[in-house]
């Protein structure tokens, strides 16, 4: 009788792990990659790899004690197979790349970075943006006037952009950099302006604001410098609702999507349409090999942070190279910049 009611538990114990670590590797099969806790767990997927790696190590060793030695050899088997699958996905993802292609007279390199406000300064902002050629500049979390700064610091250097902004309130009010979202455009892109509804916000993200430039002159993309709120508890019906606005953005043609998403690729699972990765967008660093680096936070080791800051583009554009950029976590910002570089699909 005791012998039965052991093993009785032990597979009631197995089957709950074996159910957790399925619900952490594919919560989408079970609908529960945008629910509360899980959308805030599942963001770290390489710790919770090293995690199911550690657990099954662990389970070998209690695998030595003869009374749970079949418990323990079987939840060294769950743990292990959970723990392949996330490295496995973690890879094809892209664990980093070092550096960006040539860039050549048709390349478009995009840069988003969410600069924290006042934590990053200008001059570290532009002598970035030149160093890396960027045409197209996003910049969640600042004011138009920092923009404005950086992109007369830009010119300077040889490199003019046009500054563009949506924000929420007064800054000077509200004293929350988040309310604010900058843009910067080269020139040679031809005229932009930033369209009404995302300047009164009567189509916008909820809480911290994304900013539609649209092509007036020129044949350059819709560009959508991007800012969900972050998947707070008391959020997560505004954060959701974000994530389906910047998917309804990829609904027409050449769109590029660039900023802080607040939210992973497991997040965006269900969200893509005709192969995209948020509606028609496919993610850029992960088509290139960077998918799984981190960007946040960047107090944490890249290969352990969450990667919420994406640039994605319609099929319009194809991506030759993408980096994280691992150098800048001392300047200022919790987030790491990215910056992609594109070809027109087709030439």
């Amino acid at each position: 009788m005791v012998g039965c009611v052991r093993r009785l538990l032990g597979l009631l114990v197995a089957l709950a792990f074996a159910a957790g670590a399925a619900v952490l590797t594919w919560p989408s099969a079970f609908g529960l990659e945008r629910t509360f806790p899980l959308a805030q767990i599942i963001s770290f997927r390489a710790p919770i790899a090293a995690a199911l790696l550690a657990a099954t190590l662990l389970m070998l060793l209690f695998a030595l004690i003869r009374p749970i030695r079949a418990l323990a050899l079987v939840l060294a088997l769950i743990f292990g197979i959970s723990g392949g699958v996330n490295v496995a996905l973690l890879n094809q993802r892209g664990l980093g790349t070092e550096a960006l292609p040539a860039k050549t007279d048709t390349s478009l390199r995009v840069m988003t970075w969410n600069t924290a406000g006042s934590a990053t300064s200008a001059e570290s902002i532009a002598q970035f943006a030149v160093g890396m050629q960027a045409d197209v500049v996003t910049l969640p979390e600042t004011t138009i006037d920092t923009g404005a700064e950086v992109a007369k610091l830009m010119r300077d250097m040889g490199q003019p952009m046009w500054a563009h902004h949506a924000e929420y309130g007064e800054y000077g009010i509200t004293g929350w950099d988040a309310t604010s979202t900058t843009v910067l455009i080269k020139p040679e892109l031809g005229d932009y302006s930033v369209i009404q509804s995302s300047l009164d916000g009567s189509s916008n993200t909820s809480t911290v604001p994304s900013a539609v430039a649209m092509p007036v002159s020129g044949n350059g993309p819709i560009i959508v410098a991007a800012h969900a709120v972050a998947p707070r508890e008391e959020y997560m019906t505004q954060w959701r609702s974000d994530l389906q606005w910047l998917a309804d953005q990829c609904a027409s043609d050449n769109v590029i999507l660039a900023g802080d998403f607040n939210a992973t690729l497991d997040h965006m699972t269900g969200m893509g349409v005709d192969g995209g990765t948020l509606g028609r967008c496919h993610d850029t660093a992960s088509d290139s090999g960077n998918g799984g680096v981190g960007t946040w936070p960047t107090n944490a080791p890249a290969l352990l942070g969450a990667p919420i800051d994406h640039v994605m583009a319609t099929p319009d554009w194809t991506v030759s190279g993408s980096v994280v950029m691992r150098t800048l976590d001392g300047s200022g910002s919790d987030h790491r910049p990215i910056v992609v570089q594109l070809e027109r699909t087709g030439g």
